[in-house]
């Protein structure tokens, strides 16, 4: 892709997702929308048999949307998920702590998000996002059995039905603010689950190969195409991804209120699981060392006595980083460790429940609107990019 550009990513703001938009729209025109939602409930791996009664536009969207794009390279997908299962909780740390409040320091991101979830229900959100991660790292994730491929397809037309509702309306100032979850919005999503994770896992002293940093940005760019994001448009590797990420967030971030109701949302989420409340500060220190103090003030993260603290945490991970790389046996039980800590955290979101992505038929009220490492080869984030 070329630099992004004022002029491009105004241009992006206005496209949505085309193909999901018209499967939304044609449903919602035939009222076959509660139909639709009730059958697919029972649809949640990969090879089911699509059901009887199933409306003839669905069938042809996720026929049509079945696939991983014809481009995907396997070795590469293995290498991510290799990757993923070395870092797991370390992901989870960075997923819930850097990229969810850098999705609520973009205020027109933060309020798409205020008026898709429930405010009696937090978790949802990063129950959803920890639980689709989890799908798309499995070995299996595209075989007969997954579940990664049609959470995909309800994922993206639950976005499409957002764009349909706020539109429809009249809640969403199209003018000023682009279409509802558009194409800038989702590729800069990508950029921050991708190249952001990183950049807080680098921040945290974990240590990264060159190789699986890339790898799983490549694996972000799958998961983005199955989303609908448009590929001509988004970042090839890491450096693009920089290039993208550091102009899409500097003409977006900025204070809202919609944002640090959020992350007090979040905070307090945290909070909850961490057991006792002698820890509690603990949440707000880490968001605010990854995200660093300003956008911290902008989503009113409080300051606390566990700040200071928190930035050892570098010196400690690296310990351990280091007794995985030097100790086949070390590095099996820090997987290990790894993996039981992050299904836990799912386990205590999704209250053990899977989570069903599903077609609003109306935006309620209550919704907020009426692998291994090689000595020397370690990953350094790639630097400031802006300007071109």
């Amino acid at each position: 892709m070329t630099a992004p550009t004022e002029e491009s990513l105004d241009a992006l703001r206005h496209s949505g997702d085309e193909l999901a938009d018209a499967t939304v729209e044609t449903l919602f025109e035939r009222g076959e929308v509660g139909t639709f939602n009730t059958l697919m409930r029972y649809v949640s791996t990969v090879g089911q048999e699509l059901p009887d009664g199933l409306p003839e536009v669905a069938r042809a969207y996720l026929h049509e949307t079945s696939s991983p794009p014809s481009w995907v390279d396997w070795g590469e997908m293995e290498r991510a998920r290799l990757f993923f299962i070395d870092n797991n909780v370390h992901i989870s740390t960075a997923l819930s702590f850097a990229a969810m409040p850098a999705c609520y320091v973009v205020p027109r991101v933060a309020r798409l998000l205020s008026a898709t979830h429930s405010l009696k229900y937090p978790s949802k959100r990063m129950a959803e996002t920890g639980q689709f991660t989890v799908y798309l790292m499995q070995p299996d994730a595209f075989e007969a059995g997954s579940r990664f491929v049609p959470a995909a397809q309800k994922v993206r037309l639950l976005h499409a039905s957002v764009r349909y509702h706020l539109r429809r309306e009249g809640r969403w100032d199209v003018e000023s603010l682009g279409t509802p979850i558009c194409q800038e919005d989702m590729i800069g999503g990508q950029t921050i689950f991708s190249i952001q994770v990183l950049d807080a896992l680098h921040r945290l002293g974990v240590h990264m190969s060159e190789e699986g940093a890339e790898s799983y940005h490549y694996a972000w760019r799958v998961v983005g195409a199955m989303l609908g994001v448009d590929q001509r448009h988004g970042p090839r590797d890491l450096q693009e991804a920089r290039r993208f990420s550091d102009r899409y967030m500097t003409r977006n971030m900025g204070p809202s209120e919609e944002g640090a109701h959020l992350t007090r949302q979040l905070i307090d989420l945290y909070e909850e699981v961490v057991p006792g409340t002698f820890f509690d500060p603990v949440v707000s220190a880490l968001i605010r060392y990854l995200i660093g103090d300003t956008c911290a003030d902008w989503l009113q993260v409080p300051r606390t006595s566990w700040d200071t603290v928190v930035r050892a945490a570098p010196a400690l991970l690296n310990v351990l980083e280091t007794v995985e790389d030097r100790s086949a046996v070390g590095a099996w039980a820090l997987d290990r460790l790894g993996h039981l800590t992050t299904r836990l955290e799912l386990s205590s979101l999704t209250r053990g429940r899977v989570m069903h992505y599903a077609i609003p038929e109306e935006l309620k009220k209550d919704f907020g609107v009426s692998s291994t490492v090689s000595p020397g080869s370690r990953w350094t984030p790639p630097g400031p990019a802006l300007g071109g």
